[in-house]
């Protein structure tokens, strides 16, 4: 069975990812795809939209005679993060008392 991802939950599954380190484009593709099937198609647009609501900014770096842009968490992107995060806590507790009681 396969359960349906908001854009808040991808939105702070990217920050998550971004979080621990400087990355770029398809690595954080390659990383959400570990927990989410996703498309390029999907996730550059959200990537877009963290950019423009200032949780994301990025630098260009030369890697092996290319232009690779690399993603930065900012404060306001922490600041998104840490509320996702309490927020999925208690939703998850939420979820565990029905399937387990409680």
């Amino acid at each position: 069975m396969s359960f349906p991802i908001s854009a808040s939950l991808l939105d702070a599954i990217v920050l998550a990812i971004v979080s621990r380190e400087d990355t770029y484009g398809y690595r954080i593709t390659q990383d959400v795809r570990q927990v989410m099937e996703v498309s390029d198609s999907t996730l550059y647009p959200v990537l877009r939209r963290l950019l423009k609501d200032g949780c994301l900014s990025t630098h260009d770096q030369a890697v092996d005679g290319r232009i690779r842009r690399y993603y930065h968490i900012t404060p306001i992107g922490r600041m998104r993060l840490a509320e996702a995060l309490k927020d999925w806590a208690a939703y998850r507790d939420s979820i565990e008392k029905v399937f387990f009681g409680g």
